[in-house]
């Protein structure tokens, strides 16, 4: 993934701005431009939906160790009164688990599941889950300069034919306006 963000970091340095006049000023090297953003875009089209489908599933782990989080959390449970229970849970759980394998009742066992597992997998789960949302706000921005940037690449011969004519209709005014003086 981080090489692959340098090509299209380099990609989008060659199409941008200044350097775009430079480098793409021949028709052959605006093919190559034009040909290598469409590309970067399909690329980047495709790392989009796959952090989306990342995104989910982080989603419904994220959303589940916020339940185990908050079981844990209750006074029953920290002062060791009463056990965790997991039967509502009993799909997450191979066919015929017995009962007694859903419920957390020692002190070494909760601990276990919530101080060692599920307090750090959660904050880490969140973080992910973050992350995950700037990777793809971030793709989606590259995803837009790119759109842009090979708009632009396609149409620099319109631009600059446009371009000319504007000279030229301002040199004209600006004769015939001398002219009548």
């Amino acid at each position: 993934m981080g090489a692959l963000g340098f090509m299209i970091l380099f990609v989008g340095f060659l199409a941008t701005g200044a350097t775009r006049y430079k480098v793409y000023r021949a028709w052959r090297s605006r093919v190559g431009g034009r040909i290598s953003c469409a590309v970067f875009m399909g690329i980047t089209y495709i790392l989009n939906i796959v952090w989306i489908l990342i995104l989910c599933f982080l989603a419904i782990v994220t959303f589940v160790f916020t339940i185990f989080w908050h079981m844990c959390s209750t006074p029953d449970v920290q002062s060791h009164k009463s056990c965790i229970d997991f039967t509502q849970f009993y799909f997450m759980f191979p066919d015929g688990t017995p009962q007694e394998r859903m419920k957390v009742c020692k002190e070494f066992e909760v601990k276990a599941f919530c101080k060692d597992s599920v307090e750090t997998a959660e904050i880490m789960f969140i973080l992910a889950f973050v992350s995950c949302l700037l990777i793809i706000l971030s793709l989606v921005h590259y995803l837009m300069c790119l759109a842009a940037n090979y708009a632009h690449i396609r149409d620099h011969e319109k631009f600059q034919e446009l371009q000319e004519m504007q000279n030229l209709n301002d040199m004209e005014y600006s004769a015939a306006s001398k002219e009548r003086f």
